[in-house]
């Protein structure tokens, strides 16, 4: 299944307490689980005013719908065509 990185731009997110971002979470694993399993949330990096989120869908369109029924925003949605890491530099 494809990968995807998705930016979503929230203004000082890095500041939340730990519960809303459970409940953020919370939300996110609702629509998941409404939507089916062709689309997946690996996991996300929380910074001062954003979130990089990893997931795998079969579709972008099916990362957009999971923004827009979970009223998340996803400024960017980027399908991951490689991974590379240290290993790759090695002969």
């Amino acid at each position: 299944m494809p990968k995807y990185v998705i930016e979503r731009a929230i203004p000082n997110i890095g500041a939340v307490s730990a519960g809303d971002l459970q409940a953020i979470s919370q939300k996110s694993c609702g629509v998941l689980r409404d939507m089916g399993p062709e689309v997946q949330w690996v996991h996300s990096y929380v910074t001062g005013d954003k979130i990089y989120c990893v997931y795998n869908a079969t579709s972008e369109e099916l990362v957009r719908e999971h923004a827009r029924l979970g009223g998340f925003p996803a400024d960017s949605v980027a399908r991951v065509v490689t991974t590379i890491d240290p290993t790759t530099a090695e002969v």
